[in-house]
């Protein structure tokens, strides 16, 4: 059931998308008076689950979830109509258009993308307020990993400012050392000392090479929220709300201490000392081979969460803001596509889908898709043969030097994209798959 759940969020996710970007070259494309053949959601190759020809425009439904598409007359696209381009140019045709109005039926698609976005995250701010953490509101601190401990960070500092600043939610920390200019945190120690910290410039790349996307950690009490099904605690009869007090006699305080315990240990069988209920049971654990037992710990119990309600007007500078800066970081996270790790994160449909929730949310469902939505309109911007950005490159070509790129080169560029996109997604899938086993 769960895994129905994701994938009606992300079929539904993806349709609205789909047809929304088509839209936007199809609209431009109508009032340039170009005859647009088809519109279609999903691919229709060989066949069709539905199409129904109004006017000069068969509209239908694919069969292959990978997308859609407009296909405009006159036009090198992913049809790869050669044929008829060999025809004479015809005046309701794409390349008859002048080159001004053939840069916005392809930059259409993009900016409804955008806007699209920017209306959902205002949307949102307007329906559901924002929720948000106070630096003094993280009532026993971070845990600090080890990679920051050498910048003078410890256990239990509770964050005061950003470079000076204090911050909206103290606990998108993570976040902002990994995609934004953080180069200095305000911190008061468990010790009552309040000190600024310095950080490299290039704390990203660092935490990015070590795999530590989380060095900073609400530190949270060692209260087990959940047991996972058949998992060697639920084997020991851990239950949930049961309360960590040792490993193999070793006092434990918050959460971050039992989980370290159990990594380090380098024996078969551990001791739990549980409080549950007011009653202490030992209990006797086996780890799996990657030092988990399969228990989950909630940190919300650790944070007082306050909230915000916006009205219209004010949801719209808020709105606004949060799709400019879903933006940014996408665009300084993408950077890492081109590293070798990056190559083997980049995930597939399984791994997009996994991002919507198991229980149907319609506050996570429209955040998803606005982060979606602006994902695809940068993606697609891209200057690569057979995405949009690839057409508005040559187009942008010939305007500037006033020569049109010929058809043949059009043609094999177009071949050249799409099979690099093809490429691109057997390693996004392949890398689900390869996840998905191991």
């Amino acid at each position: 059931m769960d895994i129905l759940i994701k994938a009606l969020q992300f079929i539904l996710s993806l349709s609205f998308l789909i047809v929304l970007h088509e839209l936007g070259h199809f609209i431009p494309a109508k009032l340039f008076n170009t005859r647009v053949e088809k519109f279609y959601l999903f691919f229709d190759y060989k066949f069709s689950l539905f199409k129904k020809k109004i006017g000069d425009t068969v509209y239908g439904i694919g069969w292959i979830p990978l997308g859609g598409y407009v296909k405009i007359s006159g036009m090198i696209d992913e049809s790869m109509d050669t044929e008829q381009m060999k025809q004479p140019a015809q005046p309701w045709e794409f390349r008859s258009k002048p080159a001004w109005q053939r840069l916005i039926i392809m930059l259409g698609g993009v900016t409804v993308n955008f806007i699209l976005g920017i209306l959902i995250y205002i949307m949102i701010v307007f329906v559901w307020g924002v929720d948000f953490v106070k630096p003094t509101d993280v009532k026993h601190g971070f845990a600090v990993n080890e990679m920051l401990t050498q910048y003078g960070f410890k256990d239990g500092d509770k964050i005061l400012k950003f470079n000076g600043e204090e911050p909206i939610d103290v606990t998108d920390i993570n976040r902002h050392l990994f995609l934004r200019d953080i180069t200095s945190l305000e911190v008061l120690h468990e010790d009552g000392t309040t000190e600024t910290l310095t950080i490299p410039e290039n704390i990203g790349d660092e935490m990015w090479a070590n795999g530590v996307m989380d060095p900073f950690s609400v530190r949270s009490e060692a209260i087990i929220d959940s047991v996972i099904v058949d998992s060697p605690a639920e084997e020991a009869g851990l239950l949930k709300n049961d309360k960590i007090i040792s490993v193999n006699g070793t006092q434990v305080n918050y959460w971050q201490d039992f989980t370290k315990l159990i990594e380090n240990s380098k024996e078969a069988n551990l001791t739990i000392g549980v409080d549950r209920n007011g009653t202490f049971n030992t209990i006797t654990i086996s780890p799996r081979e990657d030092k988990t037992i399969g228990v989950f710990n909630s940190k919300l119990q650790s944070l007082n969460i306050q909230h915000k309600d916006y009205s219209f007007m004010e949801s719209i500078p808020k709105g606004n803001s949060l799709a400019v800066w879903t933006l940014k970081d996408y665009i300084t996270q993408f950077k890492y596509v081109f590293t070798k790790k990056g190559a083997t994160s980049i995930g597939g449909f399984i791994a997009i889908g996994n991002i919507f929730p198991a229980t149907w949310s319609w506050q996570s469902f429209w955040g998803i898709t606005a982060f979606l939505s602006i994902m695809l309109a940068f993606m697609n911007l891209l200057p690569i043969p057979a995405l949009d950005g690839g057409h508005v490159m040559f187009t942008l070509y010939e305007m500037i030097t006033g020569r049109k790129p010929s058809d043949k080169f059009l043609e094999y560029a177009q071949i050249t994209g799409f099979l690099l996109l093809i490429a691109l997604l057997i390693l996004a899938n392949g890398n689900d798959i390869v996840k998905l086993f191991s």
